[in-house]
């Protein structure tokens, strides 16, 4: 049964947002008051909860793939801009320190191209990580890309798929990757193979391993119970020996010490021929254009085009017509306070400009601090628990907070009557606290004693300077990520920084509520654009489309 025609403010401009997660694009679109948001698309149960209590009325999709645009456009009557952030990472060239070949967020950018070739917007607009700019986010060429890249002229570079080091070539292995059925029939089943690679992750940390070993080791044994032998002389001699140390262990022949030295002995040629027959699979289930080759390594010979150049050519051709330009925007130019960069592209359709101009932040806006943010937060006791939050009706801020014109710089940000939900921490353990009351301003996991670092990261060196990191109020933050998996702290707090806190470094308003899990509220709030540096995209853009 059809939906019947949406009731749209037509004195405004209709827009869709793909890839949505909890708005923040959509929020700074409609902040201007120019733009209806009549539908949205996102995959993120929470997200979605949080997306429909704050934007009512929105016609929602769960799954770009299975979204019907003909539908939209009848229910609608026209799309004037599609906006959204697809997930796209980096380029990993399958080498040895990746487990896929094949990126399957990457593919979503083709997702978000076929909705603008079927929606036909006057513009769209894309934003994502500043790296998408660069050469490093690519698409493996498929079977079905052929065609479009001789339409289109889009520049293809040969490229190699890393599948099996020379050290553990064997007799057998070109016949094997030749035939798609061979490659799935010596192939461990999913769950054998995660289970595995888990405590293979923990090799180089014997205390980790056997936690590992004990969590997974019934379970394993049940899977290698109901594994198939392979057709293969050498694979069944490798699976052999890894999962006989397994047997031995679980019916306590061996203890953990012994456990450990076998697996570290016999584990690595295992998880690399299954990492080969893997990323086989993925080549052959994604329709690559690629030739098995054996040279020094094993590898598998195919073509790639850049991101950029993929959706440039397409869209910027004559036969679609849009003028695109793109550019890394700073958050913290637009009065924003975190220096938070993101690549943003924007297309228009030629008729209404020739060239298209990113957003300039004004002159006037003055740099906004961690203290502008969220200082006010500060004597405000936060919630542990999700269910508290909603409980209690939020927190009240202040009474100095409630007069928002005696706050200053993103007064705007407190526009829900002195109320705030979502100022919400994880509980700290009395190990990460004594972390915290060692931390000051600006400093971060490195600057604690060896006594606070042991037993917390598997190689401390290569812990990244955002963990634990304190921040500055007089300052702009960094980027604001998932700040509970950073474990950011309070300038001046021994406590986390809230969800609420981390909104704030976005510029969400208090009137805006996250729903979910905890984490999840953490992760949608450093997933989501800066609703301020959106609206900003936004009205550049109105400057091209809006017709008087």
């Amino acid at each position: 049964m059809k939906k019947e025609r949406l009731k749209i403010d037509m004195d405004k401009l209709n827009v869709i947002d793909l890839f949505a997660g909890a708005g923040g694009l959509s929020l700074g679109f409609q902040k201007t008051e120019m733009f209806n948001i009549v539908a949205a698309v996102e995959k993120d149960i929470h997200a979605k909860k949080t997306y429909e209590y704050n934007f009512k009325g929105v016609d929602f999709y769960s799954d770009i793939r299975n979204v019907n645009f003909n539908e939209i456009l009848e229910r609608c009557g026209k799309i004037d801009v599609v906006i959204g952030g697809p997930p796209c990472q980096g380029f990993s060239n399958a080498n040895r320190q990746h487990n896929h070949a094949i990126n399957q967020n990457n593919k979503l950018v083709k997702e978000y191209i076929k909705a603008i070739l079927a929606l036909k917007p006057k513009a769209f607009v894309m934003e994502n990580v500043g790296m998408l700019k660069s050469d490093v986010h690519r698409f493996y060429i498929e079977e079905s890309d052929s065609s479009l890249v001789d339409k289109y002229k889009i520049p293809i570079e040969k490229a190699e798929i890393f599948l099996l080091s020379k050290e553990y070539r064997f007799n057998g292995v070109m016949d094997i990757l030749q035939e798609y059925s061979s490659v799935r029939r010596n192939k461990w089943k999913s769950e054998l193979y995660k289970n595995i690679n888990i405590l293979y992750k923990s090799i180089k940390n014997k205390d980790k391993l056997n936690k590992a070993l004990n969590r997974h080791c019934k379970s394993i044994i049940k899977l290698i119970s109901e594994h198939k032998t392979s057709n293969n002389v050498h694979i069944n001699e490798v699976n052999g020996k890894l999962f006989k140390i397994f047997s031995a262990y679980f019916e306590q022949k061996i203890n953990e010490e012994e456990f450990d030295d076998k697996f570290i002995a016999n584990a690595y040629e295992a998880i690399a021929i299954q990492r080969m027959l893997n990323r086989a699979e993925e080549i052959y289930k994604n329709h690559i254009e690629a030739d098995f080759k054996e040279d020094e390594n094993i590898v598998a010979e195919t073509h790639s085009c850049a991101v950029r150049d993929y959706l440039v050519k397409i869209l910027g051709s004559v036969q679609h017509g849009y003028s695109i330009s793109d550019s890394i925007l700073s958050a913290v130019e637009f009065g924003i306070p975190q220096k938070r960069k993101r690549f943003v592209l924007m297309g228009v359709q030629k008729k209404y400009t020739d060239k298209v101009e990113m957003p300039v932040p004004s002159k006037k806006i003055q740099p906004a601090t961690v203290r502008d943010a969220i200082e006010d937060l500060e004597d405000v006791t936060p919630y542990f628990t999700v269910q508290e939050d909603e409980e209690k009706g939020g927190v009240r801020l202040q009474a100095r907070s409630r007069d928002r014109d005696a706050v200053g710089k993103l007064n705007n940000l407190r526009d829900n009557d002195g109320i705030a939900y979502n100022h919400i921490i994880p509980q700290t353990t009395a190990r990460v606290l004594k972390r915290f009351k060692v931390i000051k301003e600006g400093q971060n996991f490195h600057s604690l004693d060896k006594a606070l670092v042991e037993d917390t990261y598997t190689d401390a060196k290569r812990t990244q300077n955002t963990i634990y990191l304190r921040l500055k109020y007089d300052e702009p933050s960094g980027t604001v990520v998932n700040v509970r998996k950073s474990m950011w702290i309070h300038p001046h707090k021994d406590r986390a920084i809230s969800v609420r806190e981390a909104a704030r470094l976005q510029t969400f308003p208090d009137s805006f509520r996250f729903y979910g899990t905890k984490d999840s509220q953490y992760q949608q709030v450093g997933n989501a654009v800066p609703p301020m540096l959106a609206r900003a995209i936004a009205e550049k853009l109105l400057s091209y489309i809006w017709e008087k």
